[in-house]
């Protein structure tokens, strides 16, 4: 009877401690030049003068050494760091000025909402499967009374939020999901990963698996969203995003898929061929970009992706590999060598093979991370399936992150590029397209 009491209760604060809505993440208004990995601390690059942190003391060149007791110097713990910050938390602060150590406690204050004249905003949080408490947010338009079509959007692998919060720095794949949900429409929901943005978690301890299930679940809730046409869900993938759209597709199934800026390779070819592409924008000779290929990237990539070490593991048993891996010993773009592991096993192929909804191709001529051939390679498939409804579509000039660039070394050497409205019109357009057949 104890044991039967004690299961009740358990269940009633298990149920409670979940029914709790995610605390808002504080607003930040630092920029930070980020930890090394060498050395202690992170510089204070700016402060916005009415943030918080100003208004405790912080000031440009300021050394963060610590916060809340912990030592800031892993850069891939940095991401976690940020966003477990609360608002209305206190924090310590431990900061380094002149070389005299100061410290200072900030009260941080939540971050702003977005919000737009003509357009709800809803945030909302999904347990997933795998436990985590994922925040999602639903756009549509005001006064609207009848089912919409809706748009279900995935972006790429890193811990960037994707949210568009007031004050955010503009991008070009900002600008794509600010438009998608104030133009388009329809309803549209933004989901962010396990440890990104609101949500619970750590990202860079997140792996793949634990991706899908918050994915999941959210496009679970979105088909339960009051405004939801449930025949007319497309699902929009950006980045590793638009490799995972089929898979969603045709395990959940959606109306259709727009895939921007897609690869369908192994992630082990996908690195590679990302390799050979920077050494040729670095200047490397034909032969030295074969020669580095071989002796250093191949057996790199082979060591982290099919032998399944970490980079620290692979450089251990290959100490000549250390000269050509820029990534950390246990992470990589911000998340665990796991989640590549799972990725590098991952069938894309199989996933457009089984593809039986209408498909849209979104590749920029100046994007250097994924490859026209890959994009072919996917209209081949569909082909060879006898898939009934896709198309390629390229947008001149852009590249990766929906910028537009002279050529893609202008790209990948971080030049600013310029934006056109056509970029997320083209996603709106495809959209509706597929909507309305």
């Amino acid at each position: 009877m104890k044991k039967i009491k004690l299961s009740i209760i358990l269940c009633c604060l298990l149920g409670t401690a979940l029914a709790q809505p995610l605390e808002r993440r504080a607003h930040i208004g630092v920029r930070f030049s980020g930890p090394n990995g060498i050395e202690a601390g992170t510089l204070v690059r700016s402060v916005e003068s009415s943030s918080a942190w100003r208004k405790a003391g912080l000031r440009v060149d300021d050394k963060l050494i610590r916060l809340n007791g912990e030592l800031i110097k892993d850069p891939d713990r940095w991401s976690d760091v940020i966003y477990d910050l609360r608002g209305g938390q206190q924090v310590a602060l431990e900061v380094v000025r002149n070389g005299e150590l100061i410290k200072m406690s900030v009260k941080l204050e939540p971050l702003p909402r977005e919000t737009y004249p003509d357009t709800e905003v809803h945030y909302q949080e999904v347990m997933s499967d795998q436990g985590d408490l994922i925040r999602t947010i639903v756009t549509h338009p005001k006064k609207a009374d009848g089912p919409l079509p809706a748009v279900f959007v995935i972006g790429g692998l890193s811990c960037s939020s994707i949210e568009v919060y007031p004050g955010r720095r503009e991008s070009g794949w900002t600008r794509v999901l600010r438009d998608l949900s104030t133009k388009s429409g329809m309803v549209v929901m933004r989901v962010e990963k396990p440890g990104v943005g609101d949500s619970n978690g750590h990202c860079g301890e997140s792996d793949l698996q634990r991706d899908l299930a918050a994915f999941e679940a959210a496009f679970k809730s979105l088909r339960n969203f009051k405004l939801t046409d449930t025949t007319k869900m497309v699902i929009y993938g950006s980045s590793m995003g638009s490799a995972l759209a089929p898979y969603f597709a045709n395990k959940l199934g959606a109306a259709a898929v727009i895939s921007d800026g897609t690869f369908v390779k192994t992630w082990f070819e996908h690195m590679l061929e990302i390799e050979r592409r920077i050494r040729a924008f670095e200047g490397d000779s034909p032969t030295e970009v074969m020669r580095k290929m071989n002796e250093g990237y191949i057996p790199l990539y082979h060591g982290m992706l099919i032998k399944k070490m970490s980079y620290e593991e692979v450089i251990q048993q290959q100490p000549s590999l250390k000269a050509y891996n820029y990534h950390s010993p246990e992470h990589m773009y911000g998340r665990p060598v796991s989640y590549y592991h799972q990725v590098q096993d991952f069938n894309f192929s199989k996933n457009w093979e089984e593809l039986k909804v209408p498909a849209r191709i979104i590749y920029g001529s100046n994007d250097w991370i994924m490859t026209a051939n890959d994009n072919d390679m996917i209209m081949d498939i569909l082909e060879n399936t006898g898939h009934k409804d896709h198309k390629l579509i390229i947008l001149e000039g852009v590249d990766h992150w929906n910028m537009v660039h002279e050529k893609a070394l202008d790209s990948y050497q971080g030049k600013t590029g310029t934006w056109d409205d056509k970029i997320s019109q083209t996603v709106i357009d495809a959209a509706w397209e597929l909507i309305l057949k």
